[in-house]
């Protein structure tokens, strides 16, 4: 009988370290040759399983595959597609389960969020059901870093390793600009419920004065009044006011600052716009020049700038599920545990897909300052670590170099989807 193989996807927004995990993948299934055929990724997430779009790795050398741990993005291209219930949509795992036993395909690894690891959930539970078994193990990703039971989730140190460095940058642009000229800088960050992005911007403020003076949360309701008057306090102490948003903030309705009013393909609010309508809110309240960004894809593509505990975690994470899948594991997630000790160190554990699917973690309110607009002691200590370190990737006539793949597509056997 021929040695089974392995199928791996991307899923969902990609980060600065996905293709770590990738990287660790790979090379954790090349070691064992004995066991592991080939390992196929799916062209553009589930979606490639399901066009029987297989991307044959093996066709990829090992120096290519090296260089995945230092580029950013999707390398097998990712994509916003939830697969619904077997009951709403039989069809769909019918046609995994079809393509997996096409090209004796024994192990599913997925690499995503909340929604990827319900995904691997249902079908490690279905392909037990229809008797063709299948290891389904979860790989984590987010940058929202809102996964439960993992401490943190890779591909968030490198987004908080950004942002913290770029709202520190630019507070000091501002700071030197605002005697006669700009006096409010907002910089709008990822984070849909989850306020971790930008609380982690919060590291950038060593000592009073220092930027950000002001960070807005999704866990804690807007309050425009006591919002513009912290604004005016800080110009008058400071000269200048630097401002993370994220761009989750809600109204004390529930409702989003700054909701596009579409809907993304798992279902979830369009977002975006808060940093301008922040902006032209204090402008309009206190009549100040301002400036304003959106970090948006340029926080989570940023590899130059990864933080080395992140990458190291992200490789780590994806070398786990291999052994977890050859050890006969299945619906489960590796997950980062930090130790206890004073030092920081980390070790990787298992978490139950079943525990992890479709579950928020939020920022706890001790980790946010009393009036709401800053982060703690408490905060500090837990955001530190994770974006220490600095894992550059290797530079050629000034620019980075990342990796380019065949991408060879194995033969198909099935009918077009």
């Amino acid at each position: 009988m021929s040695k089974a193989n392995l199928f791996y996807a991307q899923s969902g927004g990609v980060t600065a370290v996905i293709n770590a995990s990738a990287c660790g993948v790979i090379e954790t299934a090349r070691k064992h040759k004995d066991r592991i055929g080939k390992v196929y990724a799916g062209l553009n997430g589930i979606v490639g399983a399901l066009n029987e779009e297989l991307i044959d790795t093996n066709k990829e050398s090992a120096k290519t595959i090296a260089a995945l741990r230092s580029t950013p993005a999707g390398a097998f291209g990712s994509c916003r597609y939830k697969l619904k219930s077997y009951a709403e949509n039989t069809r769909e795992y019918e046609r995994l389960i079809e393509v997996f036993k096409a090209h004796n395909i024994r192990y599913f690894l997925y690499n995503g969020g909340g929604d990827s690891q319900d995904t691997a959930n249902k079908f490690a539970q279905l392909s037990i059901e229809k008797g063709y078994p299948i290891n389904c193990i979860g790989v984590p990703k987010t940058v929202d870093n809102d996964l439960p039971i993992t401490d943190n989730c890779p591909g968030f140190g490198s987004v908080a390793k950004y942002v913290a460095v770029s709202i520190r940058e630019a507070g000091l642009d501002v700071a030197s600009m605002c005697a006669s000229s700009t006096k409010v800088f907002v910089m709008e960050v990822m984070g849909r419920h989850a306020g971790w992005i930008a609380g982690a911007a919060g590291l950038a403020a060593e000592q009073e004065g220092d930027s950000p003076h002001i960070i807005l949360f999704p866990e804690i309701a807007f309050d425009r009044a006591k919002f513009l008057k912290k604004v005016k306090a800080c110009v008058k102490k400071f000269g200048y006011c630097a401002i993370v948003v994220s761009e989750g903030v809600q109204n004390p309705d529930g409702s989003f600052l700054a909701e596009a009013g579409g809907k993304d393909a798992f279902g979830h609010a369009q977002l975006g716009g808060v940093a301008p309508f922040i902006a032209e809110m204090i402008r309009a309240e206190h009549g100040y020049k301002y400036h304003w960004a959106v970090a948006d894809y340029l926080q989570r593509a940023a590899r130059h700038i990864a933080s080395k505990t992140d990458v190291e975690q992200a490789y780590a994470v994806g070398a786990a599920a291999v052994e977890f899948a050859l050890a006969g594991k299945t619906a489960v997630m590796p997950a980062i545990v930090r130790g206890k000790g004073k030092k920081y160190s980390w070790s990787i554990g298992e978490a139950k897909l079943n525990d992890v699917a479709n579950v928020e973690k939020m920022m706890p309110r001790s980790y946010i300052t009393r009036d709401g607009f800053g982060i703690t002691d408490a905060a500090r200590a837990y955001f530190a670590p994770l974006v220490q370190g600095e894992d550059y990737p290797e530079y050629k006539n000034g620019l980075p170099q990342y990796a380019r793949l065949k991408r060879i597509l194995e033969k198909k056997k099935l009918k077009k989807w």
